[in-house]
């Protein structure tokens, strides 16, 4: 039997407060439980959707000797973590709120089954806050079938604050998450 949600992520760090503040911010969440070594968030009704773990001092991830934003990571593990809104006006709306307290994604792109912005945490992790472009995960996997998807599976680059105009001058979502490849 499949699992039937992904319930956290959890992160191991040394910069707990600065981890914690950033998802707090990014998803809009809230502390459910925290001490010296751990600290629990949530944005919904589960007890805790991300988790930080601090067990004592870690080999720092070299965040200044290259842009984590745009090269591939270079070791293994976890690329990125993604969190689902759910509209458009939600995404846009967390972009704004985001982008005022200087929180700016490093790129946008509409991979086509999602339109979606890629954020760098304190610790140098990849977020991505996305919306589903179908109505049904059955539309978005037979999308991801086509020849369009085959030709370009990462999809198109967009600005965040040209789509944000588009969406507040009336123009359909239908039309905004059109790929246009």
């Amino acid at each position: 039997m499949p699992p039937t949600k992904l319930a956290h992520v959890v992160f191991q760090t040394n910069r707990l407060p600065a981890m914690r503040d950033w998802y707090c911010a990014v998803l809009d969440g809230r502390v459910i439980y925290e001490n010296d070594q751990l600290c629990f968030v949530t944005y919904d009704d589960e007890h805790h959707r991300v988790a930080f773990i601090d067990l004592g001092p870690l080999a720092r991830r070299d965040l200044e000797g290259g842009d984590l934003r745009y090269r591939p990571t270079d070791q293994p593990g976890l690329h990125h973590v993604a969190f689902t809104f759910g509209s458009m006006r939600e995404l846009l709306g967390n972009y704004e709120r985001l982008a005022a307290r200087g929180i700016r994604p490093f790129r946008s792109i509409n991979h086509g089954p999602t339109t979606s912005m890629y954020y760098v945490d304190p610790d140098g992790n990849r977020v991505e806050l996305q919306i589903d472009n179908f109505a049904t995960a059955e539309e978005g996997q037979a999308w991801m079938l086509s020849p369009a998807f085959d030709r370009n599976p990462i999809g198109i680059e967009f600005e965040p604050d040209e789509l944000v105009r588009r969406f507040r001058a009336g123009v359909p979502v239908a039309e905004l998450v059109i790929r246009g490849d």
